[in-house]
């Protein structure tokens, strides 16, 4: 499995007794496979953090690595490679080019919203977003802002 992609030791650990291993012996193995440098929740929790920035927002990442059980401090010194980036920018970067127009209407504007919120970004970084994309608009001759 490792040979694949990484994995962390909770995820591993429940493939393994889900292949017929006892908690046990599962156990046994992982500690084998840290010992010997092959699984590691330090590179597990980066290779999250670096597959998922520019698409998801920081919630989101934040979520698939406690949905991972990735050990709390491994996620948290992979997380800080995200500190000096501009999420603002990000989502911003993600709408455009998803979307690239501003809504049309308010279901357009809500279907655009709900796209940013699940991609983890927040509220008010969202309206943001669609508030420059209405900025955008009207300085184009577009009459219709958000």
């Amino acid at each position: 499995m490792l040979a694949r992609r990484e994995y962390g030791r909770a995820e591993l650990g429940t493939r393994l007794v889900a292949k017929g291993a006892s908690r046990d012996e599962a156990d046994g193995v992982l500690d084998e496979l840290e010992r010997l440098g092959y699984l590691s929740d330090a590179r597990f929790a980066n290779a999250v953090v670096a597959q998922k920035a520019g698409q998801y927002g920081r919630r989101a990442i934040v979520h698939a690595l406690r949905e991972r059980r990735v050990e709390p401090s491994a996620a948290h010194d992979a997380l800080r490679a995200l500190e000096g980036t501009d999420e603002l920018a990000e989502a911003t970067a993600l709408w455009q080019r998803r979307f690239g127009t501003p809504p049309r209407d308010e279901r357009e504007k809500a279907r655009q919203l709900r796209f940013l919120l699940a991609r983890g970004y927040g509220t008010s970084v969202a309206l943001k977003v669609l508030r420059a994309a209405g900025v955008r608009a009207s300085e184009t001759g577009d009459t219709d802002p958000v």
